[in-house]
């Protein structure tokens, strides 16, 4: 039985430069840096499932934009598939949690170096891509 999940890349321009920004979450339970997301709950639409865990995970509302690679890994034993979409950020604050204990926004450059799974820096370069294009 696949576990399915789904998640943002959450960006956003800095409030300094313009340039972009990424949200990384930290999750203190794997002691690891990636992109907010989580498992969907029974029957949940991908796209809304993702939006909540980006809530849930950073306190921010986002506007979703263009769908990002599907990754699909095993995970504890079990294959996981994780839809990823495009997110701006419009607002919010984090709060800490047991979940997320810290988040961070990196540039692009920054996030792809912090990131802890190399199959994660790939959304960043797709977020980038599908930036340009609709830039």
């Amino acid at each position: 039985m696949t576990v399915l999940a789904a998640g943002c890349v959450l960006w956003r321009r800095s409030p300094f430069d313009d340039g972009l920004e990424i949200c990384l979450v930290h999750r203190p339970k794997y002691d690891d840096w990636s992109h907010p997301k989580g498992k969907l709950k029974p029957g949940e639409d991908a796209l809304a499932g993702a939006l909540r865990e980006v809530l849930e995970e950073t306190g921010h509302h986002c506007t979703p934009g263009a769908a990002l690679p599907t990754l699909r890994y095993v995970a504890n034993g079990r294959p996981k598939e994780a839809r990823y979409w495009a997110a701006e950020a419009t607002g919010g604050a984090f709060t800490p949690s047991d979940e997320v204990d810290r988040i961070l926004w990196l540039s692009p450059t920054a996030a792809k170096n912090r990131l802890t799974q190399p199959r994660d820096r790939d959304l960043v370069t797709a977020l980038l891509d599908s930036l340009h294009h609709h830039a």
